[in-house]
């Protein structure tokens, strides 16, 4: 029962209103709620920009029989059973999707599955038609010989006209593709991209893109697809750029691409002298990349693209998922001197470089994580995790069965890598609020879990600025993003406040690093990884490195505990060896304490025996976009 005292009162609390002038010196936003009157974004959503359907050939051919509506579906968290008869959902939904079909022939395994007159009236048609009937060892054959006619231009005319854009075919698909996207798009609960890959392949030399439209089908029904093949298509990604400068200019839309994770282009992904056409790396090459590619995949199924070993020796977390046999078919091998033109860290470092002889800097890239499968599944989690492809879904022996083996090496299949995902800081979930956030690089990559990481720079940011459950607050009135470039100069040196939050459902967090890249007065390119904040009460080396976490893992029961390790880290670090004249930039790299691999997993529930130089343990990790520093 409300006492006398307190009824009497009641009238007067409710009658008070403070002023703005009352709040002066209390909070300094402005209003006293936090979370009111903001403007930045307070939410990350997740999501998977890099995903194929049975439309795409090379997953059509190889088993996939899950369309477009499965895909989003399973996205949106829904069940559905996988196309080698498995029942299959996500443990969380996602936020967000662009659903990228290779450009080139889609639609084209379908309608060769179903023997579409178009495909058998021709010999070569006819004859893949036949082997995919017979089914097993003919059926992969032929999958095998038609993507080997696809990336060498022997492709029969006559299919490539009757599934290129403007063929009844193919309009029909792209339709239907745009149709989809319309469909499961919901402002405010999931964002589905209108998006294709653009599958350049040069001599199996990877250097696919993945173009997201910010619009609606009425924009995208404008125009079809860049391809690669001819007549129609190139495999120059300057005449992809001028595809895009063409869709804005005709719809009036906005697109971007992101280039695929370039660690199977040997050496082609990121180019400082000349492209592989031969043409010099020149003004008109940076500014249109710099213009159309905001984004970078930097980890997905086929490896991890930030780093190699060799080109970071002294980086002890550089070699996590590393694919460097060669490139995408192994029909070239790989050098030492293809390595500096393939991962993300030599890139950010070359552009500093082609930025100061050519003006702009093309490889300045906000990085992504994404999956690539080829199952119409989106799963980067160890314990769920599907595969590359439906010949890579959960079976006892898919562990040995190799991605692509030929006499130049081997990418074995215990080696796929169940990644990843990307974070979006975003004010809302919808088209329009997450490809901005994309366009400014306000996006983080992880290799599967939903770490939470916040990344800003600034010049006079204190350790005082983490007394907070909300340091974006300060985090943007001081300084800019991850994907930012640095204000001008307050202070000697710049200040990064760094805030990583473990996913729920995941591991701890072992630590937290800023990798720092440069160019000295004389040109040279440099780089220093620097463990910044980190679980437990463990000290520094004399080379300022911080010693192992520790491993729980326990192999039988394909699991961990969190006795070690953080569930958050926060810190605020000055660079300590600045030099205001030279270019930087400098990125967030958070990583897990040890859990299990997907092998461990299959050999708890499948009985799988595994090949004895398997990797079972892993440290996943998440990637920000990069903060810039110009002295100009």
């Amino acid at each position: 029962m409300m006492s006398a005292a307190l009824i009497v009162a009641a009238p007067a609390m409710a009658q008070f209103k403070p002023s703005m002038e009352s709040l002066e010196g209390l909070y300094k936003g402005a209003t006293y709620s936090p979370y009111a009157e903001r403007h930045f974004p307070t939410q990350v959503f997740w999501g998977e920009t890099h995903l194929h359907t049975a439309l795409s050939p090379d997953a059509g051919l190889f088993g996939n029989t899950l369309g477009l509506d499965e895909a989003w579906r399973f996205a949106r968290g829904e069940e559905v059973v996988s196309a080698t008869g498995l029942p299959v959902k996500l443990a969380r939904p996602l936020d967000f999707m662009a659903l990228t079909d290779h450009s080139d022939m889609m639609g084209f395994a379908t309608d060769l599955r179903a023997g579409a007159p178009a495909i058998t009236d021709t010999e070569q048609g006819r004859g893949w038609y036949e082997a995919m009937q017979q089914g097993g060892e003919a059926a992969a054959n032929a999958a095998l010989d038609l993507i080997t006619n696809f990336s060498q231009g022997t492709l029969d005319p006559k299919l490539v006209e009757a599934y290129s854009p403007g063929s009844a075919a193919y309009d029909t698909v792209w339709a239907d593709v745009i149709d989809a996207a319309e469909r499961y798009n919901e402002p405010g609960r999931f964002t589905a991209f209108i998006a294709y890959e653009w599958t350049s392949l040069v001599k199996g030399n990877n250097l696919h893109r993945n173009v997201i439209l910010r619009d609606s089908a009425r924009r995208a029904e404008q125009v079809v697809p860049m391809v690669t093949q001819p007549p129609l298509g190139s495999t120059d990604p300057l005449d992809l750029y001028q595809w895009l400068e063409d869709y804005e200019s005709k719809t009036g839309g906005t697109a971007l691409a992101i280039a695929h994770n370039g660690n199977l282009s040997n050496g082609l992904m990121f180019p400082v002298d000349a492209q592989y056409t031969g043409r010099e790396i020149d003004e008109t090459y940076v500014m249109a990349r710099n213009k159309w590619e905001p984004l970078y995949e930097v980890t997905q199924i086929k490896g991890d693209g930030e780093t190699h070993p060799k080109l970071s020796p002294d980086d002890p977390f550089a070699d996590y998922e590393t694919w460097d046999a060669g490139n995408l078919d192994l029909t070239e091998a790989k050098t030492d001197a293809m390595l500096a033109t393939e991962y993300a860290r030599e890139a950010l470092k070359n552009g500093l470089m082609l930025e100061e002889k050519l003006g702009t800097n093309p490889y300045k890239f906000g990085m992504i994580g994404s999956t690539d499968s080829h199952t119409s599944l989106a799963t980067a989690d160890e314990d769920n995790y599907f595969g590359k492809a439906t010949s890579a879904e959960p079976s006892a022996t898919r562990a040995f069965h190799p991605f692509t083996e030929t006499e130049l090496g081997v990418f074995p299949g215990w080696s796929l890598s169940a990644s990843g995902y990307t974070g979006v800081w975003a004010t809302e979930n919808t088209r329009e609020a997450i490809f901005d956030a994309m366009a400014r690089k306000e996006v983080y990559g992880t290799t599967g879990p939903r770490i939470g990481v916040r990344f800003f720079g600034g010049w006079d940011y204190t350790d005082d600025d983490l007394r907070s459950r909300a340091p974006a607050v300060t985090g943007y009135s001081k300084g800019v993003p991850m994907g930012g470039d640095l204000r001008p100069a307050t202070s000697d040196a710049p200040t990064f406040m760094l805030y990583a939050l473990r996913d729920p459902l995941g591991a701890n967090l072992d630590r937290a690093q800023i990798v720092k890249g440069w160019m000295d007065a004389d040109g040279t390119l440099n780089e220093k990884v620097y463990d910044v904040a980190w679980s437990g009460d463990r000290e520094p080396d004399a080379n300022g490195m911080v010693p192992e976490v520790g491993n729980t893992v326990d192999i039988e029961a394909a699991n961990y505990t969190n006795t070690i390790g953080a569930s958050e880290l926060m810190t605020v670090w000055t660079d300590p060896e600045f030099d205001p004249a030279q270019k930087a930039f400098y990125y967030a790299r958070v990583i897990e304490i040890p859990t299990p691999r997907w092998v461990l997993f299959d050999k708890l529930r499948l009985g799988a025996e595994l090949p004895e130089d398997a990797v079972l343990v892993g440290q996943e990790r998440a990637y920000t976009s990069p903060i810039w520093y110009n002295p100009s």
